[in-house]
């Protein structure tokens, strides 16, 4: 068995450790934060949308009682409907 400590609790060193990716997490979300604002995003929707792809659409919740929920996810079939080229495809 091993030795028990004779201290009764543990004291502070006074240290402070500071994570180093700090800087560059704050960089990332910021980066993460303007694609998501931006019309590349947009635009990556819509091609992927015509692509047949399964797009996620984030709108305001039609239930303004639900203040909960702010903004939902939805399908982009449901807002845009079926891509006219994938239509013409299958025929």
């Amino acid at each position: 068995m091993a030795k028990k400590r004779s201290r009764a609790h543990q004291v502070s060193k006074g240290i402070t450790h500071q994570n180093p990716n700090r800087f560059t997490n704050k960089i990332a979300k910021a980066i993460r934060v303007d694609y998501r604002q931006s019309d590349a995003r947009a635009a990556n929707q819509v091609a992927a949308w015509r692509a047949g792809k399964n797009v996620m659409i984030t709108i305001p919740n039609p239930d303004r009682k639900n203040t909960k929920e702010r903004m939902i996810r939805v399908p982009a079939v449901d807002i845009w409907g079926f891509p006219r080229t994938a239509n013409l495809r299958m025929r």
